[in-house]
């Protein structure tokens, strides 16, 4: 007995050893490292040179370019998260009643997911959203007699929010499509059948008082996630806007505090912050929404 549970130790940490000891270089010592500069004066280098306290954290919070940042995010999320939601969920309720040709329309509605934030953003900058008369969204205004929109120019009007937020739509719907469309496919068809027994129609009445409770553990987790992935947003703002002072959410001012200033201390309390507002706002809403819930 003693040599099977010595067998299977030895199996378990081959496989699991390498990964494990990638997570630890790779993830939790570059972790651990940050918050350590964190608390330290750390320009030019990644090596604490004095130990300076709290000095970075207050210093980030006070009035000024890192608080914006966190102002431009509330922005972001508060169109990304719904929106996406409710397509996500439409999307998912559309195709769960096609009766012909539906691994290709998932498929279709999924690829996007594969597609480089990288790429999406330039093709949504010089293809579609161009402010001259080239681009495609200022091709079809030309037709209604509307002269040329500089989307990504001048913070007024805030037309930049409309590229920012159709090319991240576009990108993520499909995966959040998919977690929808599981949950649908758990739902069990017997609660529809004694439904329609009972008188409901088929449409609104089912939707409300069926398919939505029964996807309540689903949805909470999808706005987590939506909420997590809004707080990470970087590419489409770096590759869109770059380090404006407009639309700037809290990694890119993070991440130019760090390349062009060198200031590692303040850009690791910076990410300290980051981390511990996503991690208190995802508790916040686990415990409003009831993460895990399944319906009653």
């Amino acid at each position: 007995m003693a040599t099977r549970i010595r067998g299977v130790t030895g199996a378990f940490w081959l496989f699991v050893g390498p990964f494990a000891l990638g997570l630890l270089i790779f993830v939790y010592i570059p972790i651990a490292w940050s918050v350590v500069l964190s608390f330290n004066r750390a320009q030019n280098t990644v090596t604490p040179r004095a130990w300076v306290g709290l000095q970075n954290y207050v210093d980030l919070l006070r009035p000024g370019p890192f608080l914006t940042s966190l102002v431009d995010f509330m922005i972001f999320a508060v169109f990304i998260v719904p929106i996406t939601l409710i397509c996500a969920l439409a999307f998912a309720l559309l195709l769960q009643r096609i009766r012909f040709a539906r691994a290709f329309f998932r498929s279709v509605f999924f690829l996007p997911t594969a597609c480089s934030y990288v790429v999406a953003s330039m093709v949504w900058k010089l293809s579609i959203f161009n402010g001259v008369r080239f681009g495609l969204a200022n091709t079809v205004l030309g037709w209604f007699g509307i002269e040329n929109v500089a989307w990504l120019g001048t913070p007024d009007p805030p037309l930049y929010w409309v590229v920012i937020v159709t090319a991240r739509l576009w990108l993520q719907i499909g995966f959040y499509m998919i977690l929808f469309i599981a949950g649908l496919q758990r739902i069990p068809p017997e609660l529809y059948e004694a439904a329609q027994v009972d008188g409901a129609r088929p449409g609104w009445q089912t939707l409300w008082h069926i398919t939505l409770p029964q996807l309540r553990a689903t949805t909470v987790a999808v706005t987590l996630l939506l909420f997590i992935a809004a707080f990470q947003a970087f590419d489409e703002f770096v590759n869109l806007l770059g380090n404006s002072s407009f639309a700037r959410p809290p990694l890119v001012y993070l991440y130019y505090t760090a390349i062009y200033d060198q200031n590692f201390g303040y850009g690791s309390a910076g990410a300290v912050i980051l981390a511990l507002l996503i991690m208190i706002v995802t508790l916040l809403q686990g415990k409003i929404f009831g993460f895990g819930k399944a319906a009653e």
